[in-house]
Parts: structure tokens; sequence; C-alpha cells
């Protein structure tokens, strides 16, 4: 009987004091015990690392370089330890064409959906995704919003180009950057702004992709004129800008996203987002609240997709159970609170068939309301009823009361007690 449960002898890893444990498989243990009693470390940094790092060693050294590292934790020996699913509180890549439609595949039934009775017919599943390049909307590149220059907060207009009026950091007096625009000869370098030309200003700001006529002797020959706005853009904004990071917040300052104009924030191009279910377009339904959207898809009629319709409405109304009815399939990940990310991955593991699993959960009860609490529990049984093992650091008692077994971290730091 030693296989169906998980042995860990002598865990010394951080605070952990030689400790030897057994959990069952296929049953729900919580492990709980105050803060710094070593749960996170016996679970995480030791259980969830070491499951880690032997399934990413099956993997060639090619995959193994891509993924996280996982170091060797301190412990004399693991027994029977399966492969781990850890739905922690991190918070989702931060990634602006990830959204809750499409980390949780939610958005690929609904775009199935309209492309087999979405009315006019305007092709396959994929012409529905914003990241298609037939599908999105050509002036915000299928990301709802367009990039607006805050010209005031760019430029000291009281300032000349020699007095420093452009306002960021890599455009200082003097600077590689700076002598891109005061050696063109295309400016006055000692008049204000304020007193520019619409013309002048136009240029400054606008005009790229020629050669001044009248440089001064340090233009370099070869080079071509680009204004302020495509240059920012291309050196700071664009998908492999190297300087992005480094001034977020400069950027953050001069540059603010605004509802594209052509899609009105939908993403796609107008052919597809002329296409409809009852009245509907698939970006007004993304722009529901996930409660809403359930409403509206329970609403359709068509034998033809009830597969589809049964499906989406089977995993939304999960989203809704564990309390997240009031999000829309349009909000992007990386505004997601830690809380709110946890959910979402559980959503993702609620349609899969693998079974002998170690779901490893951390603090799930963390900004639920206790009415749905219960919810999250009937996924934990759900999840350990089809073969899997659920291990959950906790301290919510709603939660740990469905725990077949209890770990005690305690009752103070270093020692453990096993009560269950």
């Amino acid at each position: 009987m030693g296989e169906d449960k998980i042995s860990l002898k002598g865990a010394k890893e951080k605070n952990l004091q030689n400790i030897s444990i057994s959990i069952p498989k296929h049953k729900i243990t919580s492990v709980v015990g105050v803060s710094g009693s070593g749960k996170s470390a016996m679970v995480f940094d030791t259980i969830a690392a070491e499951s880690q790092r032997q399934l990413n060693e099956t993997y060639s050294s090619f995959i193994r370089n891509r993924l996280p590292h996982y170091g060797k934790p301190n412990v004399e020996s693991i027994q029977n330890l399966p492969v781990s699913i850890i739905i922690d509180q991190k918070r989702l890549r931060d990634n602006t064409r990830s959204t809750v439609g499409t980390v949780t595949d939610i958005y690929s039934l609904l775009r199935l959906l309209f492309s087999r009775i979405g009315n006019p017919f305007v092709g396959y599943s994929d012409v529905f995704s914003f990241n298609n390049p037939q599908g999105m909307c050509k002036e915000c590149q299928g990301l709802g919003v367009v990039r607006d220059f805050q010209i005031d907060k760019l430029l000291d207009k009281e300032k000349s180009l020699n007095e420093g009026a452009i306002r960021f950091p890599t455009f200082y007096p003097g600077g590689v950057r700076w002598k891109r625009y005061v050696t063109t000869g295309l400016f006055d370098n000692d008049k204000k702004i304020k007193d520019y030309t619409m013309d002048e200003l136009d240029i400054l700001l606008y005009q790229s992709g020629f050669k001044p006529q009248n440089p001064t002797k340090d233009w370099p020959p070869t080079s071509m004129y680009e204004g302020l706005i495509p240059r920012i853009t291309r050196t700071f904004l664009s998908k492999n800008s190297r300087g992005t990071e480094q001034y977020r917040k400069d950027i953050q300052r001069i540059v603010v996203d605004k509802k594209c104009p052509s899609c009105s924030g939908g993403r796609l191009n107008e052919k597809v987002l002329n296409c409809k279910i009852n009245e509907k377009s698939i970006a007004d339904c993304t722009n529901m609240t996930i409660t809403d959207l359930i409403a509206f898809l329970k609403q359709i009629q068509s034998s033809y997709m009830d597969t589809v319709i049964e499906e989406l409405l089977k995993q939304l109304t999960f989203a809704e159970g564990v309390g997240l009815g009031y999000l829309t399939l349009n909000r992007q990940t990386s505004t997601l609170s830690g809380g709110e990310s946890q959910r979402i991955k559980m959503i993702r593991q609620l349609g899969s068939s693998l079974n002998e699993l170690l779901y490893i959960f951390d603090e799930p009860s963390t900004g639920l309301h206790p009415a749905d609490l219960d919810r999250i529990n009937q996924l934990f049984m759900q999840l350990r009823d089809k073969g899997n093992t659920i291990l959950i650091v906790e301290h919510d008692p709603d939660v740990i009361c469905i725990s077949d077994h209890v770990i005690e971290m305690g009752p103070l730091s270093g020692d453990i007690v096993n009560i269950g």
C-alpha cells in the first residue's frame, strides 16, 4: 500500500527541521499552520519543486533551457511523487494580447460558434481571432486601443530645442538623439516651440523618410530624417523595443491608450464585426460580463451547435461559480489580481481529462466571498474523484473542513504534527 502515499523523508529546505511525512494519494490534504511554520517550504519549495524538476529532466536540453529552473530541494528522499500542477496566486503574464477569453480557451469556442451560425458568414474560426491578420483591425493591430501621444507633456513649448524642449530622457541637449534634430537645418534651434508654425511642428513631430536639404556638417550624410513620434514609437513602443522597460515611467507620462476609433475597442475589422448572432457581434459578447454572456447563450436556438453551446455554458458557469461572473472575456490578463489569476488557472483545469496528477493550491480562499467557497470546494472534490491528489495550503476553515487529511505545521515555526 506504500504506493498510495507520497512519502517525504528528511526535508530540510529553508526552515524545515528534518521533516518526514506521508500524504495520501487520491485524497484532499490541507496544510495549515501559522505564518513561518514551513507550509510553503514543504509544499512549494520541496514537493512541488522536486516534481517540476524531475518532469523537466525528461525533456531535451533545448526545451529545458527554456523552462523555469528548479534546483534539487534539500530532502533525503521523496517517493511516489506524481506530476504536479501548481495553481498559485502569481499573476498571469503581462501580454496585451492575452485576455480572460484566450487564456481559458473560452474565446476559441466562441469563435467556433460565430464561424458556424453567425450571419453573414465571413469565414472560419481563425478569422474571428484578433491575432490573425485576416481578422484583426488594421488600425490597432488587434489590440483594441491605439497610442495617443500627449504633445504638451512631450514638448515644453516655452523652450527651444537648445534649451531642452524635448521632455524625454534620451533627447537631452548635447545627446546623440538631440543632435538628430538640431543638425538638420530644418529648425531655428533657439526658437521656442510655441512660436513654431504648424508646418514646423508637423515636421518636428511626425514627418519622416527624407534627407534634410541644408543640414549642418554634423548631420550623418546617409541618414534619413525621422520625426519625434515615429522615433519614440520605433525605439520604445514597438514589439521588439529594448528600452521599453527602462523608460516605462517616461513613456507612461507622454503616451496614453485610447479606444481604437476604427473598431471601437472590438479588436476585429468591420467585416468580422458585422457577423452577428441574435444581433450581437463576437466583440459584443466578449464585452459582456460572464454572467450576462451566460444569459445570452441560453437564448440561442441551434441544434446544429448544441455541443459547442453546452461546453461554453459549462465553462462560463464554472467561472461564475468561482466568483468571476463580473469579468469580461475581453479583460486583459495583466490587469487581474493574484486571486483572480489563480481562479482563472482553475478554470483551465476544468476540462482536463488527465488523472493521477498532484494539484497544489495556494490559499484558494483569498479574495473569495464566503458564498463562493462552496463552489471552490466542489472543484476540489471533482478533481479528487477523477483520480487526482489535492494538496492545499490554506487557513480558511470552510475549505479545510472538506479535507480527507490535514497536516498542521507547528503550532510554532519549525515543527510538524500530523493530525490527519
